[in-house]
């Protein structure tokens, strides 16, 4: 009778362990950024950092907003600003585009193939500069606490999946090359990623940076279509099709940056606020990016809209470079894959998600 009443409790030990611990997993994360100051990939990278229920495995730097040397010493800033830089390693990634000579080639792009309705090239219309330290002491006027993890991105990416078969959600957020060569140099870690969540293309409105193309993708759209066409256990998009239904302007830019105490990133959101608006005619239309593909990683309950179809990028040097094809009837070309394309987001709880974030710094 003792021993039955043990192993009852036993079991029910277990069971309680076995409970607690389901309830306090969190989400394996990696992010792949062309990383900037706060709005919208840096608020992005501590959306994640700071969430309870994610886990950041680290933070590789890829090129499209910033040089790869610029957006690796503006995510040491945004961690040290939050004392975690020496918790999320941070990996320089590929700073060069699959197809050669895009940069000197842009204007030709541009009179070639028209541009969208906010004309952003990135870091392409800008030089590379230094080195990552070069960059953050002459912008930050300091020397860096911490530096970038040895290694390269790629190589980080690749390990850290095989170390978590089937755990590590994927956020990718800048030009996707570095996964692209991950699965390139490794495809078995296909299989082994739980999930890739994208900020890219765009399927239903038009273009941002040229007539038909995202910006992400449209910086390396042969490395978007690598990625797209792995089969990865699920694959979700988040286009300008929903990123469009989230704009922002000054007066809400400036709300999050009263509301946010930290000065390191207080001082970043008021530069963007700054050179948008310090005019007083705005330079450009802001939107929610970045932020809404980590929001979903937290809860994909987000998700208000959706389809799901083969999705393929267009490749070919002509206007459709880098405009990505959703094929929901008919027969889709050899080797896309499915993926879920997001139309809409419940924008409210983002938005409370968001506040919460710039209050909590």
């Amino acid at each position: 009778m003792k021993k039955s009443r043990f192993w009852r409790f036993a079991a029910a030990l277990t069971l309680c362990v076995s409970l607690c611990g389901s309830a306090l997993a969190k989400e394996k994360v990696l992010l792949d950024a062309d990383m900037v100051e706060g709005f919208d990939d840096g608020m992005a990278m501590l959306m994640l950092a700071t969430s309870p229920e994610v886990e950041l495995l680290g933070v590789t730097v890829t090129f499209g907003n910033t040089w790869v040397t610029e957006g690796t010493a503006y995510a040491l800033r945004q961690l040290e600003a939050v004392k975690m830089e020496w918790k999320i390693p941070v990996l320089m990634g590929i700073d060069q585009t699959t197809r050669a000579g895009r940069q000197e080639a842009l204007q030709h792009e541009i009179q070639s193939f028209g541009s969208g309705f906010d004309g952003y090239w990135g870091a392409f219309s800008t030089p590379r500069p230094g080195d990552w330290r070069k960059v953050y002491e002459t912008r930050y006027g300091a020397a860096p606490k911490c530096a970038p993890m040895e290694g390269h991105a790629v190589n980080f990416i690749i390990e850290t999946v095989r170390r978590n078969p089937g755990e590590v959600t994927i956020v990718e957020i800048g030009a996707p090359c570095n996964l692209a060569a991950a699965v390139r140099m490794a495809p078995d870690i296909v299989s082994k990623v739980k999930r890739v969540i994208y900020m890219g293309g765009t399927f239903f409105v038009p273009g941002n940076t040229t007539p038909r193309a995202e910006f992400n993708w449209w910086c390396d759209p042969e490395a978007a279509r690598t990625c797209l066409r792995a089969p990865f256990p699920e694959q979700i998009i988040i286009p300008l099709d929903a990123c469009n239904k989230m704009p922002y302007d000054g007066a809400k830019l400036k709300s999050m940056t009263e509301m946010t105490k930290n000065p390191v990133i207080k001082q970043m959101l008021q530069a963007k606020y700054d050179f948008v608006y310090g005019s007083g005619t705005p330079r450009y239309d802001l939107f929610m990016w970045d932020l809404i593909a980590a929001a979903v990683c937290i809860d994909s309950s987000l998700i208000t809209e959706s389809v799901t179809a083969y999705v393929d990028i267009d490749t070919s040097f002509g206007p459709g470079y880098g405009s990505p094809n959703a094929f929901i009837t008919g027969v889709p070309p050899v080797g896309t894959q499915k993926a879920e394309i997001v139309t809409d987001v419940d924008t409210p709880r983002i938005w409370s998600m968001i506040d919460s974030l710039c209050a909590s710094l």
